[in-house]
């Protein structure tokens, strides 16, 4: 058996043609720039992370659960202008959903969850749509959501701010440039009232929103924080990936 048999890359037809998966995991990520102190794959390193350590959780509690390769393009419609931001339109995220889902319904996987990592994918309609052609129960958990985020952080951010940089502190510390050269990630604001206030909605124009990409600063970040919120992130996703594990797609509702 391999080491992490929950992670599907690191698995052989040896342990998977015998394990009786009841749920899937797809990692959902983005290409994009993250202020100046951050990698371009930093959802995907976040979001893997994140699947791993909450399949981990579920593992040793009993639910066969199995963490899929991560897709690693987001729509990035706002982002065309920064160079190398690479953009998956939502009707090619469907696509490429329809295409996994559907091969895992067939080979008798029940449950689907989407774990996204990149706040300009939304997965609900798509969900919506496909779930009608496919004996596959499918659910999405954005992760920054699962915890109150200024629980663990003074100013957690919207993009590369304090959160995401305390959890690649954590993660992969060996990847980020010294916070000294970030910059302070000031966003500017919409002049329409109602967008501004987030009664309404419009897509952002990244480059006229942000001078360094980033919305939050990341100053006060640390990998102390960043392990802290992690921790709290994966427990509550690992929970529910055991109670998703054990409960019957055909009876869903009390």
């Amino acid at each position: 058996m391999p080491s992490r048999p929950y992670v599907l890359a690191e698995s052989n037809w040896k342990s998977v043609k015998d394990t009786d998966y009841e749920v899937a995991i797809l990692p959902w990520g983005a290409t994009e720039p993250h202020n100046f102190h951050l990698p371009y794959a930093t959802d995907n390193y976040e979001t893997a992370a994140i699947a791993e350590r909450a399949a981990e959780i579920a593992w040793k509690q009993g639910a066969k659960v199995v963490v899929l390769p991560t897709v690693p393009f987001g729509v990035n419609t706002g982002q065309l202008d920064l160079k190398l931001a690479i953009n998956m339109n939502p009707s090619t995220q469907l696509a490429v959903l329809t295409d996994i889902a559907s091969a895992l319904s067939g080979q008798g996987v029940k449950k689907l969850l989407i774990l996204n990592g990149h706040g300009g994918n939304d997965f609900r309609q798509m969900i919506r749509e496909l779930q009608p052609r496919v004996n596959l129960f499918i659910c999405m958990i954005n992760w920054w959501t699962c915890v109150n985020a200024k629980d663990y952080f003074d100013d957690p951010g919207d993009h590369a701010g304090e959160m995401e940089t305390s959890a690649m502190m954590a993660l992969e510390p060996e990847l980020l440039r010294p916070l000294s050269e970030a910059g302070p990630g000031k966003a500017r604001k919409f002049r329409v009232a109602g967008l501004r206030d987030g009664w309404a909605w419009a897509p952002r124009q990244w480059a006229k929103v942000t001078s360094d990409t980033g919305t939050g600063n990341p100053a006060r970040a640390t990998a102390e924080k960043g392990e802290k919120f992690l921790k709290a992130v994966t427990e509550r996703i690992g929970g529910f990936l055991v109670d998703l594990a054990r409960a019957d797609p055909n009876k869903m509702y009390e």
